[in-house]
């Protein structure tokens, strides 16, 4: 069986849902977040890095959130959150998934740290974010979602970035992507994740 490892206000909430939506079983250890917001020592004794999300199988041991997505995916989605193989759509699909922890996440960190500790983002980082929603909505075009009306991993991946920078009322002036994370929320995999795994974000 899957342990999924999750820290509480985590990206292994995104794992959560995936295992939700594949009605696989799966083992939740829950870990919660220190008085400073920190993963507590515990979760160094998981992973070297202290991470979360983190995912044992038997020897296995996955630990960053694509990776274990993928992982999960293929090992018992069969394809049924990602476009088909050797589409176009389906090269897209990997794209943005990669897309949202690099390019997209250290854009929106820049935006979410200085709030985390009580001040404001330089408008530089205002003008790059505006880029970056830009770049996420030209990828809705007309679906309720990035490839339709069901989640994919990229779906879901953009989730608890979304879920943060709605909590701080980041996506108040980007009203397309403010619905798209409405129409993540309304996913029965995300609501029956956040009833086994608690919220992706706090209420700041």
């Amino acid at each position: 069986m899957i342990t999924i490892h999750c820290l509480a206000y985590s990206r292994a909430i995104r794992l959560v849902w995936l295992m939700e939506d594949l009605q696989q079983p799966y083992h939740l250890v829950s870990y919660e977040r220190t008085d400073s917001f920190r993963a507590p020592e515990s979760l160094a004794k998981v992973h070297p890095l202290g991470k979360s999300p983190v995912i044992v199988e038997g020897d296995l041991m996955l630990a960053e959130s694509a990776t274990c997505l993928r992982y999960l995916s293929g090992r018992f989605g069969k394809g049924k959150h990602e476009p088909e193989a050797g589409t176009a759509e389906h090269l897209r699909h990997e794209e943005l998934l990669d897309y949202v922890e690099s390019s997209f996440a250290a854009a929106a960190m820049n935006l979410l740290l200085p709030k985390l500790r009580g001040g404001e983002p330089e408008e530089a980082a205002f003008d790059a974010m505006r880029k970056h929603y830009a770049y996420v909505e030209s990828n809705l075009s007309d679906h309720d979602l990035l490839f339709g009306v069901e989640a994919t991993l990229a779906d879901i991946q953009f989730s608890y970035l979304l879920a943060n920078l709605d909590a701080m009322g980041l996506l108040d002036d980007s009203p397309q992507l403010a619905a798209y994370w409405h129409r993540l929320q309304e996913q029965p995999g995300y609501q029956a994740a956040v009833k086994q795994a608690g919220p992706m974000a706090p209420d700041f």
